[in-house]
């Protein structure tokens, strides 16, 4: 019987405004010792089909399936993991950061098969993980390696005469610009490799796609290309290859970071058609109503298995590709003049995880000019935090640089261009940014790109509810108190963060 193929995939990423709907202490804080219980409850509440166990830059449970097993085994006799139900790792990549905590998540693997066995089930409940910043296709096959070198030191050391599983399917994350661009050129040289050292090629492969990497470092115009390019063409190398490919996308509520969130299902489905399995990040199911959370999953677990793929013509995607190098190269040269502003604002950005020093495309510690960039989720919610939604930065001069060819075949490619810029617009808070522009004149380019969207889409600028207008207002408070105490910059923050329903 083929495997199911997860739709929807509950992941810890700590964008959420507000405190969890199985949180009776009404904290937004998610410690790293409540995430068993919260992976259990997207499974049975929201029926999410699958669950991110996150092992990169961040402190992991290893006995996540005892503990699961002991507390819910009524539960998981009816809803089998590794057949209904999915926990994937993520795991640290070793080339990036020390390898005890791989060492650590593939022995997780082994004793969860151990006790998964002892308790009658007949399937493994791990058997699948993530290699975060793959870049080649020796790493990928090097993962699966290790762990075959570890299940055969385990069966033959600690369990003689039980041998455990030795093979582990493996689904490379690719977060830049580059390699997602060319997954299926390390996709085919992963095959020839897998073939080699196993004998057989993989039945099919799960590929996943970053949106929030690529916008932080080349900016949203690069990114949202990036993302359709990179669907487009993994069903184009599946084609060829005659090999199943379910791509993944990892994506949050704000359009930033792809914008996939509980009030935009039908947008996400005509911008992302093709892909199979998307994150449902901690915004999407704790900053909505949990009726609408359930009701944005299941329509997601019926759209996407059937959605057509999206596709471009060889010179639409030449054209595409000279776009997001155009418009990553102005983004990157404004970003550099405006971060050193923005270090109180990320210095006071809240907490939602334990976690430790970040791991990414960035780097652990990735500098512009000498000054250290966080994590997506906090420039994210920073930016918007002083009235300024990320997404503009380069968006309005880039756009205007383009051909006519080239804007029609990006109006073509991203048809809730205006539709997006409309919901951003309301969150531009123009006093902000004026006095952000009159201590630092670089903000006077972001301000270019919001008149040439306002222009080009005939948007109007500033908020249109009270909740938009509550957002402006703490924009202005908070950029008139940089200096002030950071704790007074993170009440704002958090109130900014519930009235849009993210964090970041």
């Amino acid at each position: 019987m083929a495997r199911k193929i997860p739709v929807t995939m509950g992941t810890q990423h700590p964008d959420n405004a507000n405190a969890a709907f199985w949180d009776n202490t009404n904290s937004p804080f998610i410690s790293a010792y409540s995430e068993t219980y919260e992976a259990f409850q997207n499974f049975s509440t929201l029926n999410v089909d699958e669950y991110m166990w996150d092992w990169e830059g961040k402190h992991a449970d290893a006995a996540v399936i005892d503990r699961l097993f002991s507390s819910e085994y009524d539960y998981f006799k009816d809803h089998a993991l590794g057949r209904d139900e999915f926990i994937t790792f993520r795991f640290p990549n070793i080339w990036e950061e020390t390898g005890y905590n791989l060492m650590q998540a593939m022995t997780a693997f082994l004793s969860a098969e151990d006790f998964g066995h002892d308790l009658g089930f007949q399937q493994r409940p791990l058997f699948e993980a993530i290699l975060p910043m793959a870049e080649r296709a020796d790493q990928i096959i090097e993962m699966q390696r290790l762990f075959e070198r570890l299940a055969s030191f385990k069966t033959n050391v600690f369990t003689e005469g039980r041998k455990n599983s030795s093979y582990i399917k493996m689904i490379p994350l690719f977060e830049g610009f580059e390699t997602q661009l060319h997954a299926p050129e390390i996709l085919r040289e992963y095959l020839t490799l897998h073939e080699k050292h196993f004998g057989v090629r993989p039945e099919y492969m799960r590929v996943f796609l970053a949106g929030s990497d690529s916008a932080l470092s080349s900016g949203f115009m690069s990114s949202i290309i990036g993302n359709k390019l990179a669907i487009a063409r993994l069903h184009e190398f599946s084609e060829q290859e005659r090999l199943p490919i379910y791509p993944i996308v990892g994506m949050g509520s704000a359009i930033f970071r792809g914008g996939l969130s509980p009030k935009r299902i039908p947008r996400f489905i005509e911008e992302f058609s093709g892909v199979r399995t998307v994150t449902v990040q901690s915004a999407f199911r704790y900053d909505y109503p949990l009726v609408t959370v359930k009701r944005a999953i299941a329509d997601l677990n019926e759209a996407l298995p059937t959605a057509q793929p999206i596709s471009f013509t060889a010179a639409a995607q030449a054209i595409l590709i000279t776009i997001a190098e155009k418009s990553a190269k102005i983004y990157k040269q404004t970003l550099d003049e405006l971060v050193l502003d923005m270090q109180p604002v990320f210095k006071a950005f809240p907490k939602r995880r334990d976690r430790r020093q970040h791991v990414g495309v960035l780097g652990y510690s990735r500098e512009v000019d000498g000054i250290s960039l966080p994590r997506a989720i906090t420039f994210t919610g920073a930016f918007y935090s002083v009235g300024v939604p990320p997404e503009f930065i380069g968006f309005g001069r880039a756009l205007k640089a383009l051909s006519a060819d080239e804007l029609a075949v990006l109006v073509q490619s991203y048809p809730n261009m205006a539709k997006d810029f409309s919901e951003l617009s309301a969150y531009v808070s123009q006093s902000a940014l004026r006095k952000l522009a009159q201590s630092n004149a670089a903000w006077q380019a972001v301000i270019e790109d919001i008149e040439i969207l306002t222009d080009v889409f005939n948007l109007p600028i500033g908020p249109v509810t009270d909740e938009q207008r509550q957002h402006a207002e703490l924009a202005d408070h908070l950029v008139d108190d940089l200096s002030g105490a950071p704790v007074a910059l993170t009440a704002m923050i958090e109130r900014q963060a519930q009235l849009r329903h993210f964090l970041g």
